[in-house]
């Protein structure tokens, strides 16, 4: 692993914090370091957006600080969903401006919908965009025309929350969360049809889920959390679980994965 991911918005700025921490005395020619400006957390726990060009730079070298490092990889607009006007009027000039001094490798956006992040790849020269929770087994073609529009214009994709909030790591048992809330009963059945077929090739959801997103030519990366060592060690191993190309035919044939859907080889 050589690409970590962080924003002030997680553990109020304790997750820059420890990566920092972390990282301390590694070569950073040989990592990729992006965080996020626009949503942060306040002390009381409040969450607050502030795509202001002030709000920005207070925010990156806030960033840097908790890093100790003087630069980033990516810094990633994060979630401006009900701020658009301000996110292009105001955060992504700084952006740019902070790319074309060196004092940022590169610049995106990150987001839970495909709508906004097309319209940033149509209306800027963004380097890369983060895409959570879009392209995933249950989420095969909301993400199409976007990543069309990517590769046009030269944007990296990164894949995030391919597991859909959960349920593609947990399966369909009770209480399994489907993008950030309880999954409905069809999510959940879909879920169950595909751990059937998993389990009829030797073939674990989760390693299904982490090899789908993968696979598809847009993906330059997939963004795995974990909230332990022996949950990352079990990602790892999903992602490298083979999968024979008998259990991607079973879904297609169950009407699960889409026929133009790409899949990893066997």
């Amino acid at each position: 692993m050589r690409y970590f991911d962080t924003a002030p918005f997680y553990g109020a700025g304790l997750a820059e914090e420890r990566l920092g921490a972390f990282l301390a005395g590694r070569d950073p020619t040989r990592l990729v370091v992006s965080t996020k400006v626009g949503r942060s957390v306040v002390p009381g726990g409040t969450t607050v957006f502030d795509f202001g060009r002030d709000a920005i730079r207070r925010q990156l070298d806030e960033s840097l600080r908790r890093l100790g490092t003087d630069r980033v990889d990516i810094v990633y607009l994060h979630d401006p969903d009900d701020h658009w006007a301000a996110a292009i009027d105001e955060a992504w000039p700084v952006l740019a401006e902070l790319r074309a001094s060196g004092a940022v490798g590169a610049v995106g956006a990150g987001m839970n919908q495909t709508a906004m992040l097309h319209r940033f790849v149509r209306e800027t020269d963004m380097d890369v965009i983060l895409l959570a929770n879009r392209y995933t087994l249950l989420q095969q073609y909301e993400a199409d025309e976007l990543f069309a529009a990517c590769e046009r214009r030269g944007v990296t994709v990164v894949l995030g929350a391919v597991l859909n909030g959960g349920i593609l790591a947990t399966g369909a048992v009770p209480g399994a969360q489907y993008d950030y809330r309880p999954a409905p009963p069809e999510v959940l059945q879909r879920v169950s049809r595909m751990e059937e077929a998993g389990r009829r090739h030797g073939v674990p959801l989760v390693a299904a889920a982490l090899r789908f997103a993968a696979a598809h030519p847009a993906a330059a990366s997939v963004l795995i959390g974990a909230k332990s060592a022996g949950e990352l060690e079990r990602n790892l191993a999903a992602a490298a679980h083979p999968i024979p190309a008998a259990f991607w035919a079973e879904l297609r044939e169950l009407g699960l994965l889409g026929a133009d859907r790409p899949v990893p080889a066997a």
